[in-house]
C-alpha cells in the first residue's frame, strides 16, 4: 500500500495570521511530504509494505518507525487545527474539567508541558485504558500509540512548526495554537 500526503481540511493560508501560509508550505508541503516519501521508499519490498500506518508504527523501529510515526503525528496535528474555531463542545468541557479542574487549568498544564519540553517532540492529550485523560510529551517521532494510549489532541513542538512565524518563541506558538484548536476533532476523539 502506498501512503499519501493527507489533504489538508483547509487552504494553506486559512490559518493566517496565527500560522502563516509559508509555515504550512514548509511544514506540511516539505517536512510532512518528506516523511511520506521516506516511508514509502523504506517499506517497499518489506513486510511493512501492505500494513496500515498504525500497524507499521506498532511493529517497526528505526527509520521505518520514525517516518511512519511522523506521518501519523503530522496527520493528527493538522486535523486538530481549524480556521473556524467554534465553542468547546459541552462533552469536551465536561471531560477536561473532570480531569484537570477546568478547561483553563487544562490549557495551562498542557502549555507548560509543551513549552517545557526539551528539544523536538510533541505534547499530547491522551486517554488511557481507564478512559482517564492525561497530558504527555514525546520526543522526536514517538507517539502515545506505542504506550497503549489513545491520542486526543497534539501540538507539534518541533522548531520547524513555528520558527518561520515566531522564531524561537515557543510560548507565543502555544498561545496561537489555542486559537486554532479544532474542538470538534477533540470531541470526536473522546468518543
Amino acid at each position: 500500500m502506498k501512503h499519501e500526503l493527507m489533504t489538508l481540511p483547509y487552504a494553506l493560508d486559512a490559518l493566517e495570521p496565527l500560522m502563516s501560509k509559508e509555515t504550512l508550505e514548509f511544514h506540511y508541503g516539505k517536512h510532512h511530504q518528506t516523511y511520506v516519501n521516506n516511508l514509502n521508499n523504506l517499506i517497499a519490498g518489506t513486510k511493512f509494505e501492505d500494513l496500515s500506518l498504525v500497524n507499521i508504527i506498532l511493529e517497526s523501529d528505526a527509520g521505518i518507525f520514525n517516518n511512519a510515526a511522523q506521518v501519523y503525528n503530522h496527520d493528527f496535528f493538522w486535523n486538530g487545527l481549524t480556521p473556524t474555531q467554534g465553542e468547546i463542545p459541552a462533552s469536551v468541557e465536561e471531560s477536561l474539567t473532570k480531569a484537570f479542574g477546568s478547561v483553563d487549568k487544562f490549557k495551562e498544564e498542557f502549555t507548560a508541558k509543551a513549552v517545557g519540553h526539551f528539544g523536538s517532540g510533541w505534547a499530547w492529550l491522551v486517554q488511557d485504558e481507564n478512559q482517564d485523560l492525561k497530558i504527555v510529551t514525546t520526543i522526536n517521532a514517538q507517539n502515545p500509540l506505542t504506550n497503549n494510549l489513545k491520542p486526543i489532541l497534539v501540538c507539534d513542538v518541533w522548531e520547524h512548526a513555528y520558527y518561520i512565524d515566531v522564531r524561537n518563541a515557543r510560548p507565543k506558538f502555544l498561545e496561537n495554537f489555542w486559537k486554532l484548536v479544532n474542538w470538534d476533532f477533540v470531541a470526536k476523539n473522546l468518543g
